[in-house]
């Protein structure tokens, strides 16, 4: 059949407007389809996009099956933020203010005393031995269930000092974007931390996307035992495995049994995870966070308490892994943030 001029024309017309409808969707388009959007265009970002398209490219040199696609995250100040102390800690803290009307010798016993003289000069004096005497009060001489559960209702209640939001909304928007990216291109994400593993579990699957069993991190010694005919794990106040250092290759190994392709950090704590992925065989990625944004988050490195890099980011520079610039490379910190105007 043949049209006639203005048959034609319309014709013509409408697939005119179709193709200028299309052309203008297009960016549109890859704009929603952009699995980073929190990050700046720049060296960071594109490290990131190139080491995923060639480990997952098939005819790619580069390649990695899927079921050898592990990426290893760092949870404090690699997930979410980590001042002014751990998380954890300010947990225990409050912990040891519930329970201490059980225990009037805490408030002549250090480091008790410190916590519940709000003196933190003092529980910052007692080291690495009171905060372990503070974990061991707070987080042992319950079931794991009923640890769980304490968990949940502090995640509830605590609110951050500087931000006045709950702790689970101080995760960083971009390292979630990163996370669903790698999982859309077939990673399996593990959180390797030097936290408690029983800390993190009952809340990193809603956050974070990361299942229970797919977290590592330190622990104490739990038993078995049968309560009223009922079998329950008890939590003990005795250091079971220390995830943090040196430890962190050692949990990789003892719980994933696969080493990573993929390693996220932010401290000198992270080093030994980092350097352990790097060692592998074929094509890695090791990621510094670095913390540079005082007015966002907080600013810090090489002499902070909390998160201290300093070895770790002159490894990093010696070997070429990417350093992120928090200031520079986030266009948002928290999900709670406005979107970047840009």
């Amino acid at each position: 059949m043949r049209l006639s001029f203005p048959q034609c024309h319309f014709v013509l017309s409408a697939r005119w407007l179709l193709a200028f409808c299309l052309y203008l969707c297009v960016p549109i388009a890859m704009a929603a389809a952009d699995p980073l959007p929190s990050w700046t265009e720049g060296a960071s970002r594109q490290a990131i996009v190139d080491f995923v398209r060639q480990v997952t490219t098939p005819d790619s040199a580069d390649f990695v099956a899927p079921d050898e696609r592990i990426a290893v995250f760092d949870n404090d100040g690699t997930l979410w933020s980590e001042k002014p102390a751990y998380f954890q800690l300010l947990f225990a803290i409050d912990r040891i203010r519930q329970l201490a009307p059980q225990h009037p010798e805490w408030k002549t016993t250090q480091p008790f005393k410190a916590v519940l003289d709000n003196d933190m000069g003092a529980l910052a004096d007692s080291g690495e031995k009171g905060l372990l005497q503070l974990v061991m009060a707070s987080h042992a001489g319950m079931t794991t269930t009923e640890f769980e559960q304490i968990v949940g209702d502090w995640l509830m209640t605590a609110r951050h000092p500087r931000f006045k939001r709950p702790y689970t909304e101080l995760v960083y928007q971009p390292m979630l974007e990163l996370l669903n990216y790698l999982r859309a291109n077939g990673f399996k994400t593990f959180i390797v931390s030097g936290g408690g593993i029983e800390f993190m579990r009952p809340w990193t699957q809603a956050v974070y996307g990361i299942p229970p069993e797919q977290v590592i991190g330190s622990s104490i010694k739990v038993k078995f035992e049968l309560r009223d005919g009922e079998p329950v794990l008890l939590r003990l106040p005795e250091i079971d495995f220390i995830d943090d250092k040196a430890g962190k290759p050692v949990g990789i190994h003892r719980f994933i049994g696969r080493q990573p392709v993929a390693a996220f950090g932010n401290s000198d704590g992270d080093l030994q995870m980092l350097q352990w992925t790097a060692a592998g065989e074929g094509r890695s990625f090791v990621m510094v966070v670095h913390h540079t944004d005082a007015d966002r988050e907080y600013a810090y490195d090489r002499t902070s308490h909390i998160g201290k890099l300093d070895k770790a980011l002159d490894e990093a520079d010696r070997r070429g892994w990417t350093v992120v610039d928090m200031k520079r490379d986030w266009k948002v910190i928290y999900p709670f943030e406005p979107p970047d105007s840009e």
